[in-house]
């Protein structure tokens, strides 16, 4: 399997290819603000053929290129129903006040085609499996996609602003909930292999045995998830 990823724009996102191989179809998840060059950059050089993009969420760091990406190649975003609204005003899941100098020299809106993600679903796209899973906390329509294990390599999970490296996705900005980023940690990230490689919408990859040990998010809810099953004494 083949996975290119580059980090684009203002905020460093990353942005990632996947395909069963070189010079074969493949996935784009989350082209981002300034990530149009590098995606094209990186279908020329591993010469590929783009068949959908997917969006783990709406902001506009991990969706402002969506519109000349799917354009430029006639292929449909995926995107959950909850953050859809936000392709095409993104300053409101930002909250208006904060007056991004940066909202008027991008072209928001959606793509020709538009589907929207459902929780427990896999899609089958460029020859691969990516089972999704609805994880509210960052938004109310962040997802995860996560490609089985093989072989050859470990299950790999694109968490998009869910979890990262030592941390988890902010929880302040419209949409954005602590106990349902908690509970999504607890549900989506702590059943998974420690072996599944972490590839987040921030930063370098992990792996979930890493963040099991070290994160002082996920050590919560695993230690709130013992204590739930703990056996009850007295009457």
């Amino acid at each position: 399997m083949l996975i290119a990823g580059f980090p684009a724009g203002a905020w460093g996102t990353n942005c990632y290819l996947v395909a069963p191989a070189a010079g074969e179809e493949c996935v784009i998840i989350d082209p981002g603000h300034q990530a149009a060059e590098g995606v094209e950059e990186a279908l020329r050089k591993h010469r590929l053929k783009p068949v959908a993009v997917v969006l783990t969420h709406g902001h506009i760091d991990h969706v402002a290129s969506v519109v000349p990406v799917c354009g430029a190649h006639d292929v449909p975003a995926w995107i959950h129903p909850e953050d859809r609204y936000m392709l095409s005003d993104p300053e409101k899941a930002l909250g208006r006040s904060i007056g991004m100098p940066l909202m008027g020299e991008l072209t928001v809106g959606e793509p020709d085609d538009v589907k929207e993600l459902t929780n427990g679903t896999t899609l089958e796209l460029a020859g691969l499996e990516f089972s999704v899973a609805h994880a509210p906390g960052h938004t109310k329509g962040s997802v995860t996609f996560r490609m089985p294990e093989t072989a050859d390599i470990p299950s790999v999970f694109f968490s998009g602003d869910l979890l990262f490296a030592g941390s988890i996705g902010r929880t302040d900005l419209p949409g954005g909930s602590m106990a349902d980023m908690l509970e999504s940690l607890a549900r989506v990230c702590l059943p998974l292999d420690d072996s599944t490689v972490v590839l987040s919408g921030h930063g370098p990859q992990t792996t979930i045995g890493q963040e099991r040990a070290t994160n002082p998010y996920l050590r919560q809810v695993a230690a709130g998830q013992e204590a739930a099953e703990a056996p009850r004494r007295g009457m």
